[in-house]
């Protein structure tokens, strides 16, 4: 059998084409590609070389419309047994292609040709073609003329028309042979014989049967030259002679091909036309042909020669003619026919050409299915021939079909089989895969088949010696089918990649990647003092209405259409970025990648490899990091590993594909749900652009960065350092507030950051920060208390309840450095997350507060005591008396009880803490111009109190003194109740804020050690105890008293005295000395009282002889209001 058979086949002639010297194959090739294009030569074009010496037996040419038609043999062909009774088998013509500079001896090649062409004895025509010929080779005229032809040097076109010119006298030439062959067989003198007729000679009726036959044979075999020669009318009637002479003596193999040949000639004749009645005259005929070839077999020649070979080829030639998808079950029927007789055959490789031919129909037909069954027999064929050049064709073969079971390598898949994503969930079109396409990428149900298939090409490339077939088919099979592989296996096929990967040199690629499994895990957010933010040039607050995005412009939150293709990334250059992947290895051996990076082909990327090491039936999350380099979109298709000796390129769309498939129960196992991974939702893949460079600002606290703890009420001041990390100035800069707590913030130095504007790259400034800690609630009193006893670390910065510091800057507004870029396109700014990580402690702990009154002796001395409400006037004049004291200007004096009657607020403080506290009072002084705006402070200032010391684990009780805590003078209206509504109401708000005002002048501030310092929070504990009697301690009594020593005598009132300073203050026993009482009028009313003024000592006994208290004075006073006041 032959391959490549078709009913045309008989009008073919071949020409073996045979290299000749040395020529590099190269060249060869492209001079058979300039040869392949004159298979047709039409008999009009060589009637300028055709010569007719004597009439020509074809006397039906057609000189207008036919053509010779040529099969060139590249490599030649041996001899075929058959050549007598197929004339179109025989190599009628013989061409050598020769490069002239490769063998410049054109005498050695003119020997060497003419010894090929003895190889072929039933050429007709020889002719050996030099190629690019010297100057001296042209020039020598011996070896012009003859079989040599030489074609000098000049461009493509001249050449190919110079060839096209030879060919056509190549064609002339055999036609004129043909004719002489004809015109001699005609005489008579042929004899035709076929293998089968190879045992004539050992019988006598079987050599007068073959005289008999003989002119039968002739005419079949002048009708097989008369196609040749281009003639089919001649043909046909020789052939129809042929016909009649083989049915009278029972030659049904000979009547058989000439049936054959008559078929050929009806379509050559009809010029190629396919019309229905030509369909089935030609079906017709073929059938015959096909039964007549079947009564030609011998049993006595079955074990040596048979027909059964022309029989199966003659339904090729007939499967072929009718393979159309509209006669596709008469084409399947003459196919299957023509398999079950393959195991009759005794040739095998006749078998190897018959699956060959079945294959190539079945894949015509679109049956992709049968051909590759075929195929596979093709290929277990050549592997049954110990050879290394079978075991190349059988891996070429079941490389084949590979497609047909959906296992073939990436390599032979079209760049634009698969389609596109972009702008969609990783892995799927639009967001959704089509089921069909899926089905189409895996098909469960034919895993064994497929693993089969896998490793008949992996064995067939160990043999053919193919290291990097082996490898892909080794990768495919441990990829793909690892769950139905043992661990033995799985170690085997391991040893296999290995073994391969020794044979290949390093930094192989292949299209195939193995394990490990990786898919696109996210896209890490950006951290927080590189937030990229749109700058709105219209706006001085640029940053406004543009969200930070972590990594993305584009958030769920903001507002318009959600589509996915909206979502963009953006990457700096020259900033390192990262993408996180994860990488499962199910098999059962330690997986060792060297090396493994993110694959990016737009060339503005520099990737960073690192190597992972996964044990068995494990995952592992992994960061893949790099830096962009150029302006530009970016596109991750996937990842480049180097594993196994090998480098393959890993696409995340096949792992998402893989896992939508294992979702749909098309495939095996989820790689990763096997390693015990979780099931990770869809990973959206934006739009990655990288913009020029930008400033880079890093901030840190100055003395360390972790968490600043404060105790309550606490103030400190405390230098952020900012540092431009960056390649290009910061010329923007806004600092605010965010989070929670920002009231504890007292003050930001803003000023620092714009005067050190534009910030260069490598500068640096501080900036001053004061800060005061907030109050703990009960619950996190708690909690601190638990961390301060069991010493943990302090995580409270980690609660979200400290304040963060947002600094919004941008650089130059053009992009200079950067020509490739738009100028239209502003480049973005960016924000600076500083969180202020303060961990607030219980420091002083508030345990009661109550109110106390207390009572000292009262101190007559020779100045009055000094009004509260006046103090602050007094203390801005020179006092003219050196000798006053505190409690002249703290107290008053009680006239019912000769006391000074004071109020003060006790607080009970308790030190949970381990440090010692010392607490301080102060009161802020008002100092006020009028009387009617006593809660607008003017000029005010603090007097402060002796302070107090609270040792650790201890409490103390802190006395504020309520003298200063008063309302300022009262109208009669106040003691009005009831009267007007809404003037009382107005009257308790007038109130009610000044008590607010009069609490918030009360400072209780505490330090400890030289650094640390506070304020206590009492407002609420000052409200509390006043709540019972705000009103007795706040209003100022109506009236007070004070007394003084008179500074003139009794007996001389007109002349002052003068006292020594012994007795200066005091009062001598059994002597009289005068006194004054002053009366003040503190409300805005006159007054009218009855005075009565007693004296007692200090333990109430009268100062006075007698059993009665000596009544020093009495009557009636009336008091006048005076402005301000009335003494």
């Amino acid at each position: 059998m032959e391959p490549d058979v078709s009913i045309e086949t008989s009008c073919m002639i071949r020409i073996a084409v045979l290299p000749i010297g040395q020529i590099p194959q190269s060249l060869f090739r492209d001079y058979v590609s300039m040869l392949s294009r004159h298979q047709r030569v039409e008999l009009s074009t060589i009637s300028s070389f055709y010569t007719e010496h004597q009439k020509s037996p074809f006397s039906n040419q057609p000189w207008d419309s036919g053509s010779l038609r040529f099969k060139f043999m590249v490599g030649g062909s041996p001899p075929s047994p058959w050549e007598d009774f197929q004339s179109n088998r025989k190599i009628h013509g013989v061409i050598g292609i020769c490069h002239c500079p490769s063998s410049p001896d054109l005498d050695l090649v003119i020997e060497q040709f003419s010894a090929t062409c003895k190889g072929y004895s039933s050429s007709l025509v020889q002719r050996c073609f030099a190629f690019c010929p010297g100057d001296s080779q042209l020039e020598d005229d011996s070896k012009k003329g003859g079989n040599l032809v030489l074609f000098p040097p000049a461009d493509r076109q001249t050449q190919e028309f110079h060839l096209q010119t030879m060919v056509q006298d190549i064609a002339a030439s055999l036609l004129m042979e043909f004719e002489k062959w004809v015109l001699q067989a005609e005489s008579g003198g042929t004899i035709l014989k076929t293998p089968l007729d190879s045992q004539a000679s050992l019988s006598s009726e079987e050599v007068i049967k073959a005289k008999k036959r003989r002119l039968g044979r002739a005419q079949k075999t002048i009708g097989d030259y008369c196609l040749l020669a281009g003639s089919p009318v001649d043909a046909n009637a020789h052939y129809s002679t042929a016909l009649e002479l083989a049915r009278l003596t029972g030659d049904f193999f000979w009547y058989a091909g000439a049936l054959e040949g008559s078929v050929c000639a009806l379509l050559v004749d009809r010029m190629g036309q396919k019309d229905p009645a030509i369909e089935g005259e030609v079906k017709y005929r073929y059938n015959s042909v096909i039964s007549h070839y079947r009564k030609s077999f011998i049993q006595d020649n079955a074990q040596r020669v048979s027909p059964l070979s022309f029989e199966l080829e003659a339904t090729l030639k007939l499967a072929r003619f009718l393979c159309r998808p509209e006669l596709a079950k008469e084409v399947v029927e003459l196919l299957t026919t023509a398999a079950d007789g393959a195991n009759s055959l005794i040739d095998a490789s006749d078998r190897l050409i018959l699956y060959v031919e079945i294959a190539r129909l079945f894949g015509t037909l679109g049956y992709h299915r049968k051909a590759a069954f075929f195929s596979r027999q093709v290929a277990q064929l050549y592997s049954q021939q110990e050879n290394r050049v079978a075991a190349i064709s059988a891996m070429q073969v079941l490389a084949m079909t590979t497609k047909a079971y959906r296992v073939q390598s990436r390599a032979s898949i079209a760049k634009n089989a698969l389609p596109k994503e972009s702008g969609a969930a990783h892995g799927d079109v639009g967001g959704k895969m089509h089921p069909y396409s899926v089905v189409s990428l895996f098909e469960s149900q034919w895993s064994t088949l497929q693993m089969v298939v896998l490793r008949e090409i992996l064995l067939s490339a160990v043999r053919a010696g193919d290291p990097l077939a082996g490898w892909s088919a080794a990768a495919r099979l441990l990829r793909s089918y690892y769950p139905l592989i043992t661990p033995a296996g799985q170690n085997g096929l391991a040893s296999a990649l290995a073994n391969s990967a020794e044979r290949l040199p390093s930094g192989t690629r292949c299209a195939d990647p193995a394990l490990p499994f990786i898919r696109l895990h996210s896209f890490p957010v950006h951290p927080s003092q590189m937030d990229i933010v749109k700058r709105n040039p219209a706006r001085e607050d640029w940053w406004a209405g543009a969200a930070p995005s972590g990594p993305f412009i584009y958030t769920p939150f903001s507002k318009g259409d959600s589509d996915s293709s909206k979502h963009e990334l953006m990457w700096i250059v020259g900033e390192p970025v990262q993408v996180l992947v994860e990488l499962a290895n199910p098999c059962g051996f330690d997986l060792m990648v060297d090396s493994i990076y993110l694959s990016v082909h737009s060339g503005n990327f520099d990737a960073f490899p690192i190597s992972v090491n996964l044990p068995p039936n494990s995952s592992k999350v992994i960061t893949l990091s790099g830096i962009p380099s150029k302006v530009g979109s970016v596109t991750i298709p996937g990842c480049i590993v180097h594993c196994f000796g090998v480098i393959t390129e890993h696409f995340f769309k096949d792992v998402d594909n893989l896992l939508l498939g294992a979702a749909q129960g098309l495939v095996l196992s989820d790689p990763f749900r096997c390693c015990g991974s979780g099931k990770l939702k869809n990973v959206y893949v934006p739009n990655i652009s990288v913009v020029p460079p930008l400033p880079l600002l890093v901030s840190h606290v100055v003395g360390g960065d972790g968490a600043i703890i404060l105790y309550e009420g606490e103030i400190r001041e405390i230098w952020i350092s900012l540092a431009n990390a960056g390649t290009v100035p910061v010329e923007q800069a806004h600092i605010s507030l965010s989070g929670k707590n920002q009231d504890c913030v007292i003050s930001v130095d803003y000023e620092i950051l714009k005067s050190a504007l534009p910030l260069k790259p490598g500068a640096e400034v501080t900036i001053p920060v004061t800060l005061k800690a907030w109050q703990l609630g009960l619950v996190d009193s708690d909690a601190s208390f638990s961390k301060q006893t069991h010493g943990s670390s302090w995580k409270q910065a980690k609660d979200g309840t400290s304040p963060m510091l947002l600094i919004h800057y941008a650089g130059p507004l053009d992009n200079s450095r950067e020509p490739e870029t738009n100028k239209s396109v502003l480049p973005p700014g960016r924000r600076l997350v500083t969180p202020l990580n303060i961990c607030v402690l219980q420091g002083l702990s508030f345990v009661k507060a109550r109110l106390l009154s207390m009572e000292i002796p009262a101190h007559v001395g020779e100045t009055p005591p000094v009004p509260a409400e006046l103090e602050v006037e007094s203390s801005s004049k020179p006092s003219s008396t050196s000798s006053e004291t505190k409690n002249d200007r703290l107290v008053k004096i009680d006239p019912y009880r000769g006391s000074w009657g004071l109020r003060f607020l006790e607080l009970e403080l308790s030190n949970p803490t381990d440090i010692i506290f010392e607490i301080g009072v102060s009161v802020q002084l008002e100092n006020s111009n009028t009387d009617d705006s006593p809660s607008i402070d003017h000029d005010a200032s603090e007097f402060g109190y002796p302070k107090t010391r609270i040792d650790r684990d201890y409490t103390a009780r802190v006395l504020i003194p309520l003298e200063h805590f008063k309302l300022p003078v009262l109208d009669g209206s106040f003691l009005v109740k009831g009267s007007h509504p809404n003037g009382q109401n107005s009257t308790k708000a007038e109130l009610n804020a000044s008590i607010k005002n009069l609490i918030s002048r009360i400072k209780v501030r505490w330090q400890s050690g030289r650094n640390s310092s506070g304020e206590l929070n009492i407002k609420d504990a000052i409200q509390a105890a006043l709540q019972t009697s705000v009103m007795d301690v706040l209003l100022p009594d109506p009236l007070t008293f004070g007394f003084r020593l008179a500074k003139y005598d009794v007996a001389k009132p007109d002349s002052p005295q003068v006292q020594s300073p012994v007795s200066k203050g005091s009062v001598l026993a059994h002597n009289v000395t005068p006194m004054e009482v002053l009366v003040r009028n503190n409300t805005k009313d006159s007054i009218r009282i009855s005075l009565s003024i007693n004296c007692r000592d200090v333990a109430g006994e009268n100062c006075v002889e007698g059993d009665k208290a000596t009544v020093l004075w009495a009557g009636e006073v009336y008091l006048l209001l005076l402005f301000p006041l009335f003494n």
